[in-house]
């Protein structure tokens, strides 16, 4: 579970709502939406809910610390939508 949306680099925190793809690729749903035909930027894999972990598995089995962020999302996001 990535502690933060690929594409505009808000926090989700495991209970989040947050959308991922197969390769677990994640955004938060305003991104998510604004993907063209709700595909994943990266793989083009299909973006679908991204599943809570129950709070007393995140004791020994904890989200992930590490970022991912693509600051280019956002001007793929204008340019799609401008068209």
């Amino acid at each position: 579970m990535r502690p933060g949306c690929e594409c505009c680099d808000i926090d989700l925190p495991p209970d989040a709502d947050a959308r991922i793809c197969s390769f677990e690729c994640t955004f938060c749903p305003a991104c998510a939406e604004a993907l063209p035909d709700g595909r994943c930027p990266n793989c083009g894999g299909e973006l679908t809910a991204r599943p809570k972990r129950a709070a007393e598995k995140l004791i020994t089995a904890p989200a992930s610390a590490r970022r991912v962020f693509a600051p280019d999302c956002q001007g793929k996001l204008r340019l799609a939508s401008s068209r």
